[in-house]
Formats: C-alpha cells, structure tokens, sequence
C-alpha cells in the first residue's frame, strides 16, 4: 500500500517541559481503519508507537478532497470558512477563494507566540504567494528549498525533512 504523506506539522516547545510535543500527520488517500492502532491488518509499527502515547483522533471530518481538508486541519473550521471550499482556483466566492483567509488563524499561528517552534513539511496547497507561504502563516522558513529530481520519491523526502526539523530543533532546546 503506498501512502503519501501530504504535511506533517510539529510543535515543539522551546523550553518548558509542561507544554506537550505536538505532532499531525496528513495521510492523502488513507481510511480511518488502515491504521494498526483503528484494527488494521496492515501493520503500521511507528504510527502505533506514537498512538499508544498520543492523541487520536475518533471523529474528524474531511472533504474528501486534499486542499479543504488541509484547510480544516490548520485552521480548526470548515473549509469554506477558512476561503478553501473546493481547491486552490479562486472562484471569486468568500468560501471559494483557494486559499486561506485573513479572517482565520493557523494552528501555527496560535502554537508560535505560545513558545512552540511551529514547523511543516509536504504540501502547503492552501495558497501560494506573498502573505500566503507557510512562513506567513506561523511556520518557520524552511531554509532549504528543494528542487527534487525525477526519480524521488516524495513520501521518504517528507520524512527526512520532518526528521531533519525535529532532530533540528530537539538540540535547539538541550
């Protein structure tokens, strides 16, 4: 089964150990139950690791299409709220604008002045330009823009680069 990691988003806190890692993986085209912590018969090991430990989610609701799902999971509100009611095209209708609004915070930008260090990794399809871009929206700036060849395969570059953040700023806090 091939799953592509769409956007992994991890809060970590700068200093205080009472404040609690945060970490939420979007997974395109996965069901609630291909999971081995929901009953699958798949065996997913790491995902079950962070489970027994972690928050899981038993009632999220999607719309079944990447760009308003990743709406909704940054903001905390229906798509249309967030201006991401169907995809990236900007239908020249408030719900409709393809990307996010003003009118809507991130998780990113609630968690930063919180003292989380607030990073992604994967698709941002929620809106590109100046005042759009992740960093605009409470994440850090990836230092490193990758240009991928042809050959990569995006779900482990995602990985290593989630990796590489968390690693990154883990020693960051020590």
């Amino acid at each position: 089964m091939e799953i592509f990691f769409s956007l992994l988003l991890a809060a970590l806190p700068l200093v205080a150990a009472d404040k609690p890692n945060i970490i939420v993986i979007l997974a395109d085209d996965m069901g609630y139950s291909d999971l081995g912590c929901y009953g699958s018969e798949i065996e997913t090991p790491n995902l079950d690791a962070l489970a027994v430990n972690g928050l899981r989610f038993t009632n999220f609701y999607n719309t079944s299409r990447c760009c308003p799902t990743r709406a909704a999971l940054l903001t905390g509100l229906y798509s249309h709220q967030a201006g991401v009611g169907a995809m990236t095209k900007d239908e020249g209708k408030p719900g409709y604008r393809g990307k996010l609004n003003r009118n809507c915070a991130t998780i990113a930008e609630v968690l930063r002045p919180a003292g989380y260090t607030t990073l992604m990794t994967g698709k941002w399809h929620v809106g590109a330009g100046q005042g759009l871009n992740p960093p605009d929206r409470g994440f850090y700036l990836n230092r490193h823009r990758i240009e991928p060849p042809d050959d990569l395969y995006v779900t482990d570059d995602f990985t290593d680069q989630a990796i590489g953040f968390i690693d990154e700023a883990v020693t960051e806090t020590i």
